[in-house]
């Protein structure tokens, strides 16, 4: 009997970016905070299954718990078994203030999202990849991590974003290591500039704003990066990629 993959995507946001793409790429199922009938439709309009896994909070229990509700949901279009075979951790928390005007409670968002959440989504992602045979790419699974230009560089504003980024760096850096040798792929990608969604485009005003809509040396499609994340997981275990460092062409920082 066939198995059909299954790939988990946490963090979708608003349909518009890195996750809902990824999520399309993949034709996948999902986890995530909310339902998103649009990339839903998108997903199935691309032959594939999809459901949404709802998480109300960061916290490491209810990241964890859903591993086991999606294990148990039954597929309706088949009857061939399930195996989860990727996982994307998109999900993060972003506060961008001085130092001194960093609250505590914000402080701890950043953590919950960047770092607990984190360790929960991995712990359950590595537990399903064990049950898995490994397959003719030589792996059992891949997670793969969205990381930012925080995740390497702090700067003004940045104190507390960089620091959840950073933790999450070396958590993928830590993991590849020590389940690389189970034919586990682990990956990091280091978003490096500014990537089209709709909020993204919110923030911006007049030209500017049409000029990052328009302009695709100036920003990261999420398409673009949904496909660098699908190369990912069909890299075979004779060169696998730890880290991938994504740019738009024109960089001015």
């Amino acid at each position: 009997m066939s198995v059909r993959p299954v790939y988990i995507i946490a963090g979708v946001g608003n349909g518009t970016g890195t996750g809902a793409a990824t999520a399309i790429q993949s034709r996948a199922s999902r986890a995530q905070r909310r339902s998103l009938s649009n990339t839903a439709k998108d997903i199935v309009a691309a032959g594939g299954e999809v459901a949404a896994f709802p998480v109300k909070e960061y916290n490491y229990s209810a990241v964890l718990d859903v591993f086991n509700t999606i294990k148990q949901h039954k597929w309706s279009s088949s009857q061939e078994p399930a195996e989860i075979r990727g996982a994307v951790w998109n999900a993060g928390a972003g506060v961008f203030k001085n130092f001194l005007d960093v609250s505590e409670e914000e402080l701890q968002q950043s953590i919950d999202a960047n770092i607990t959440a984190a360790f929960a989504f991995s712990r359950g992602a590595i537990l399903a990849f064990r049950e898995n045979p490994i397959d003719n790419l030589g792996k059992r699974g891949t997670i793969i991590f969205t990381g930012a230009t925080a995740s390497i560089r702090g700067n003004v504003l940045t104190s507390a974003f960089a620091a959840g980024k950073f933790a999450l760096r070396a958590l993928s850096q830590s993991l590849a290591k020590e389940f690389g040798k189970e034919n586990i792929h682990v990956a990091h990608a280091i978003i490096d500039g500014g990537i089209l969604t709709d909020r993204s485009a919110e923030r911006r005003t007049g030209d500017a704003r049409e000029e990052f809509k328009t302009n695709q040396d100036i920003r990261l499609s999420p398409e673009s990066i949904a496909q660098s994340y699908l190369y990912l997981a069909n890299q075979d275990r004779s060169a696998w990629t730890w880290e991938l460092d994504l740019r738009p062409a024109h960089e001015k920082w």
